[in-house]
Protein backbone atom coordinates (compact mmCIF):
# COMPACT_ATOMS: atom_id res chain seq x y z
CA UNK A 1 0.00 0.00 0.00
CA UNK A 2 1.25 3.22 -1.35
CA UNK A 3 1.65 5.63 1.98
CA UNK A 4 0.89 9.36 1.26
CA UNK A 5 1.76 12.54 3.17
CA UNK A 6 -2.01 12.89 3.47
CA UNK A 7 -2.35 9.76 5.61
CA UNK A 8 0.98 10.41 7.31
CA UNK A 9 -0.81 13.76 8.42
CA UNK A 10 -4.26 12.04 9.22
CA UNK A 11 -2.33 9.39 11.39
CA UNK A 12 -0.47 12.44 12.95
CA UNK A 13 -3.30 14.49 13.90
CA UNK A 14 -5.58 11.85 15.01
CA UNK A 15 -2.77 10.74 17.48
CA UNK A 16 -2.34 13.62 18.89
CA UNK A 17 -5.26 14.49 19.23
CA UNK A 18 -6.04 10.74 21.41
CA UNK A 19 -2.68 12.41 23.51
CA UNK A 20 -4.60 15.22 23.96
CA UNK A 21 -7.58 13.79 25.51
CA UNK A 22 -5.75 11.73 27.96
CA UNK A 23 -3.56 14.80 28.97
CA UNK A 24 -6.91 16.40 29.57
CA UNK A 25 -8.24 13.20 31.40
CA UNK A 26 -5.48 13.43 33.63
CA UNK A 27 -5.72 17.05 33.91
CA UNK A 28 -9.20 17.03 34.84
CA UNK A 29 -8.74 14.01 37.49
CA UNK A 30 -6.06 15.84 39.04
CA UNK A 31 -8.37 18.72 39.43
CA UNK A 32 -11.40 17.04 41.04
CA UNK A 33 -9.46 14.62 42.75
CA UNK A 34 -12.07 12.31 41.45
CA UNK A 35 -12.01 9.48 38.62
CA UNK A 36 -14.75 10.00 36.82
CA UNK A 37 -17.17 13.48 36.63
CA UNK A 38 -19.85 11.96 34.61
CA UNK A 39 -21.54 8.58 34.24
CA UNK A 40 -20.04 7.58 30.97
CA UNK A 41 -16.58 7.50 32.12
CA UNK A 42 -16.91 4.43 33.81
CA UNK A 43 -20.66 3.35 34.42
CA UNK A 44 -19.62 0.55 36.79
CA UNK A 45 -18.17 3.32 38.80
CA UNK A 46 -20.62 5.79 38.90
CA UNK A 47 -23.03 3.09 39.71
CA UNK A 48 -21.23 1.79 43.00
CA UNK A 49 -20.98 5.08 44.00
CA UNK A 50 -24.58 5.68 43.69
CA UNK A 51 -25.25 2.85 45.85
CA UNK A 52 -22.29 3.78 48.40
CA UNK A 53 -23.25 7.13 48.48
CA UNK A 54 -26.82 5.92 49.63
CA UNK A 55 -25.92 3.88 52.37
CA UNK A 56 -23.60 6.86 53.48
CA UNK A 57 -26.87 9.26 54.26
CA UNK A 58 -28.95 6.64 55.55
CA UNK A 59 -25.82 6.43 58.35
CA UNK A 60 -25.91 10.07 58.29
CA UNK A 61 -29.47 9.80 59.11
CA UNK A 62 -29.42 7.99 61.74
CA UNK A 63 -26.92 9.50 63.35
CA UNK A 64 -28.70 12.44 63.18
CA UNK A 65 -31.85 10.02 64.87
CA UNK A 66 -29.40 9.21 67.52
CA UNK A 67 -28.95 12.80 68.34
CA UNK A 68 -32.80 13.46 68.90
CA UNK A 69 -32.66 10.12 71.32
CA UNK A 70 -30.31 11.40 73.25
CA UNK A 71 -31.81 14.68 73.57
CA UNK A 72 -35.04 13.03 74.71
CA UNK A 73 -33.28 10.56 77.47
CA UNK A 74 -30.93 13.14 78.49
CA UNK A 75 -33.61 15.46 79.34
CA UNK A 76 -35.40 12.77 80.50
CA UNK A 77 -33.32 11.64 83.07
CA UNK A 78 -32.90 15.59 84.16
CA UNK A 79 -36.29 15.54 85.00
CA UNK A 80 -36.54 12.54 86.72
CA UNK A 81 -33.85 13.65 89.01
CA UNK A 82 -35.56 16.15 89.86
CA UNK A 83 -38.34 15.03 90.62
CA UNK A 84 -36.46 12.26 92.80
CA UNK A 85 -34.65 15.41 94.80
CA UNK A 86 -38.39 16.84 95.70
CA UNK A 87 -39.68 13.43 96.86
CA UNK A 88 -37.01 12.54 98.71
CA UNK A 89 -37.43 16.45 100.48
CA UNK A 90 -40.88 15.32 101.03
CA UNK A 91 -40.03 12.10 102.61
CA UNK A 92 -38.06 13.83 104.86
CA UNK A 93 -40.91 16.23 105.44
CA UNK A 94 -43.24 13.81 106.33
CA UNK A 95 -40.74 11.72 108.63
CA UNK A 96 -40.25 15.18 110.30
CA UNK A 97 -43.72 16.25 110.65
CA UNK A 98 -44.84 12.47 112.78
CA UNK A 99 -42.49 13.96 115.20
CA UNK A 100 -45.55 14.56 118.29
CA UNK A 101 -43.88 17.41 119.37
CA UNK A 102 -44.04 19.82 116.58
CA UNK A 103 -46.52 22.64 116.45
CA UNK A 104 -49.28 23.25 113.84
CA UNK A 105 -47.83 26.33 113.29
CA UNK A 106 -44.24 24.11 112.64
CA UNK A 107 -46.75 21.84 110.19
CA UNK A 108 -48.13 25.02 108.61
CA UNK A 109 -44.52 25.54 107.49
CA UNK A 110 -43.70 22.01 106.10
CA UNK A 111 -47.22 22.16 104.53
CA UNK A 112 -46.07 25.21 102.75
CA UNK A 113 -43.00 23.49 101.57
CA UNK A 114 -44.46 20.49 100.65
CA UNK A 115 -47.11 22.87 98.16
CA UNK A 116 -43.75 24.49 96.58
CA UNK A 117 -42.19 20.73 96.13
CA UNK A 118 -45.67 19.62 94.54
CA UNK A 119 -45.56 22.64 92.10
CA UNK A 120 -42.13 22.01 91.30
CA UNK A 121 -43.63 18.66 90.45
CA UNK A 122 -46.22 19.95 87.71
CA UNK A 123 -43.48 21.89 86.05
CA UNK A 124 -41.16 19.12 85.46
CA UNK A 125 -43.91 16.70 84.58
CA UNK A 126 -44.70 19.24 82.29
CA UNK A 127 -41.21 19.75 80.57
CA UNK A 128 -41.13 20.56 76.78
CA UNK A 129 -38.04 20.19 74.36
CA UNK A 130 -38.83 21.88 71.19
CA UNK A 131 -42.35 22.53 71.54
CA UNK A 132 -42.91 18.89 72.78
CA UNK A 133 -43.40 17.63 76.08
CA UNK A 134 -41.61 14.59 76.94
CA UNK A 135 -43.08 13.05 79.91
CA UNK A 136 -46.14 12.01 77.75
CA UNK A 137 -45.24 9.22 75.53
CA UNK A 138 -46.00 9.53 72.32
CA UNK A 139 -48.63 12.31 72.70
CA UNK A 140 -46.40 14.67 72.17
CA UNK A 141 -48.32 17.98 71.64
CA UNK A 142 -50.45 17.84 75.36
CA UNK A 143 -49.40 18.41 78.93
CA UNK A 144 -49.03 15.20 81.20
CA UNK A 145 -50.77 17.28 84.01
CA UNK A 146 -53.84 19.13 82.52
CA UNK A 147 -54.66 20.86 85.64
CA UNK A 148 -51.85 22.18 87.59
CA UNK A 149 -54.03 23.20 91.04
CA UNK A 150 -55.17 20.49 92.29
CA UNK A 151 -52.84 18.53 89.46
CA UNK A 152 -54.94 15.93 87.18
CA UNK A 153 -53.27 14.22 84.96
CA UNK A 154 -54.06 13.62 81.29
CA UNK A 155 -56.98 10.85 81.05
CA UNK A 156 -54.58 8.95 78.57
CA UNK A 157 -51.56 8.65 80.44
CA UNK A 158 -52.11 4.93 81.62
CA UNK A 159 -53.00 4.27 78.22
CA UNK A 160 -50.16 1.82 76.75
CA UNK A 161 -51.12 2.58 73.24
CA UNK A 162 -49.16 6.16 73.85
CA UNK A 163 -45.90 4.03 75.85
CA UNK A 164 -43.98 4.38 72.51
CA UNK A 165 -42.59 7.03 71.25
CA UNK A 166 -39.59 5.24 68.83
CA UNK A 167 -36.86 6.66 66.64
CA UNK A 168 -35.15 4.26 64.45
CA UNK A 169 -32.02 3.68 65.13
CA UNK A 170 -30.52 1.14 62.24
CA UNK A 171 -32.33 -0.32 59.31
CA UNK A 172 -35.19 -2.23 60.96
CA UNK A 173 -34.56 -0.93 64.75
CA UNK A 174 -35.99 1.46 66.85
CA UNK A 175 -35.69 2.02 70.19
CA UNK A 176 -37.48 3.88 72.62
CA UNK A 177 -37.11 7.68 73.62
CA UNK A 178 -39.71 8.02 76.16
CA UNK A 179 -40.30 6.73 79.73
CA UNK A 180 -43.73 5.39 80.78
CA UNK A 181 -45.94 8.38 81.97
CA UNK A 182 -47.75 6.30 84.13
CA UNK A 183 -44.48 5.56 86.06
CA UNK A 184 -43.14 8.95 86.46
CA UNK A 185 -45.93 11.50 87.01
CA UNK A 186 -48.63 9.69 87.80
CA UNK A 187 -52.06 10.80 89.35
CA UNK A 188 -51.10 8.42 92.45
CA UNK A 189 -47.65 10.58 93.07
CA UNK A 190 -49.84 13.87 92.83
CA UNK A 191 -53.13 12.37 95.12
CA UNK A 192 -50.28 11.47 97.84
CA UNK A 193 -48.32 14.53 97.61
CA UNK A 194 -51.61 16.70 97.99
CA UNK A 195 -52.84 14.56 100.95
CA UNK A 196 -49.78 15.46 103.14
CA UNK A 197 -49.54 18.67 102.24
CA UNK A 198 -53.47 18.73 103.20
CA UNK A 199 -52.63 16.40 106.29
CA UNK A 200 -49.96 19.01 107.27
CA UNK A 201 -52.26 21.83 107.23
CA UNK A 202 -55.07 20.31 109.06
CA UNK A 203 -52.37 19.19 111.80
CA UNK A 204 -53.48 15.61 111.37
CA UNK A 205 -50.20 13.72 111.62
CA UNK A 206 -52.10 10.34 112.32
CA UNK A 207 -52.75 10.14 107.92
CA UNK A 208 -48.91 10.43 107.45
CA UNK A 209 -47.58 6.94 108.04
CA UNK A 210 -50.29 6.07 105.30
CA UNK A 211 -48.97 8.95 103.14
CA UNK A 212 -45.46 7.49 104.03
CA UNK A 213 -45.93 3.99 102.67
CA UNK A 214 -47.32 5.07 98.76
CA UNK A 215 -44.89 7.81 98.78
CA UNK A 216 -42.28 4.73 99.32
CA UNK A 217 -44.25 2.72 96.56
CA UNK A 218 -44.07 5.89 94.32
CA UNK A 219 -41.14 6.39 94.59
CA UNK A 220 -39.74 2.16 93.90
CA UNK A 221 -41.86 2.73 90.84
CA UNK A 222 -40.20 5.85 89.19
CA UNK A 223 -36.76 4.48 90.31
CA UNK A 224 -37.49 1.03 88.59
CA UNK A 225 -38.07 3.29 85.36
CA UNK A 226 -35.11 5.15 85.52
CA UNK A 227 -33.36 2.38 85.82
CA UNK A 228 -34.63 1.26 82.55
CA UNK A 229 -34.01 4.20 81.13
CA UNK A 230 -30.10 4.23 82.03
CA UNK A 231 -30.46 0.50 80.46
CA UNK A 232 -31.30 2.38 77.09
CA UNK A 233 -29.28 5.04 77.15
CA UNK A 234 -26.37 2.45 77.43
CA UNK A 235 -27.14 0.84 74.38
CA UNK A 236 -27.78 3.93 72.79
CA UNK A 237 -24.11 4.37 73.35
CA UNK A 238 -23.16 1.04 71.61
CA UNK A 239 -25.23 1.50 68.59
CA UNK A 240 -23.92 5.37 68.33
CA UNK A 241 -20.24 3.17 68.62
CA UNK A 242 -20.81 0.94 65.92
CA UNK A 243 -23.04 3.45 63.18
CA UNK A 244 -20.04 5.64 63.92
CA UNK A 245 -17.79 2.70 62.36
CA UNK A 246 -20.24 2.44 59.97
CA UNK A 247 -19.30 5.85 58.69
CA UNK A 248 -15.73 5.13 58.71
CA UNK A 249 -16.23 2.75 56.42
CA UNK A 250 -18.65 4.15 53.92
CA UNK A 251 -17.03 6.90 53.62
CA UNK A 252 -13.61 4.43 52.88
CA UNK A 253 -15.56 2.45 50.55
CA UNK A 254 -16.66 5.68 48.73
CA UNK A 255 -13.15 7.03 48.77
CA UNK A 256 -11.85 4.02 47.40
CA UNK A 257 -14.66 3.82 44.33
CA UNK A 258 -14.38 7.35 43.23
CA UNK A 259 -11.31 9.46 44.34
CA UNK A 260 -8.63 9.37 41.95
CA UNK A 261 -5.06 7.91 42.56
CA UNK A 262 -3.02 11.27 42.85
CA UNK A 263 0.27 9.78 42.96
CA UNK A 264 -0.56 7.15 39.77
CA UNK A 265 -2.60 10.22 37.95
CA UNK A 266 0.85 12.47 38.06
CA UNK A 267 2.84 9.52 36.72
CA UNK A 268 1.12 8.88 33.73
CA UNK A 269 0.25 12.64 32.88
CA UNK A 270 4.21 12.82 32.94
CA UNK A 271 4.42 9.75 30.90
CA UNK A 272 1.81 10.96 28.52
CA UNK A 273 3.33 14.52 27.84
CA UNK A 274 6.46 12.64 26.93
CA UNK A 275 4.79 10.49 24.58
CA UNK A 276 2.73 13.82 23.69
CA UNK A 277 5.92 15.75 22.95
CA UNK A 278 7.66 12.77 21.05
CA UNK A 279 4.52 12.34 18.81
CA UNK A 280 5.21 16.22 17.88
CA UNK A 281 8.65 15.66 17.24
CA UNK A 282 7.94 13.09 15.11
CA UNK A 283 5.24 14.82 13.12
CA UNK A 284 7.33 18.07 12.60
CA UNK A 285 9.69 15.55 10.88
CA UNK A 286 7.16 13.49 8.43
CA UNK A 287 5.33 16.96 7.72
CA UNK A 288 7.39 18.99 5.38
CA UNK A 289 5.22 22.09 5.67
CA UNK A 290 6.43 23.41 2.25
CA UNK A 291 7.75 22.36 -0.79
CA UNK A 292 11.28 24.13 -0.49
CA UNK A 293 11.56 21.61 2.54
CA UNK A 294 11.44 18.91 -0.25
CA UNK A 295 13.98 20.30 -1.92
CA UNK A 296 16.57 20.44 0.68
Amino acid sequence: MRITQSMLASNSLRNLSSSYLKMGKYQEQLSTGKKITKPSDDPVVAMKGMHYRSDLTEVDQYKRNLSELHLWMDNSEAGMEQANSALQRIRELVVQGQNGSLTPEDRNAIAAEVGQMKQDLVKTANTQIAGRYIFHGNDVMNPPVAQEEPPVVAANLTNPAINNYNVEVSKGVSLKANVNPANVFSQELFDVVGGIQNAMENNNSGELNGYLSRLDKVMETSSSERSELGARSNRLDMIENRLGQQSVMANQVLSDNEDADIEKVIMDLTTQESVHRAALSVGSRIIQPTLMDFLR
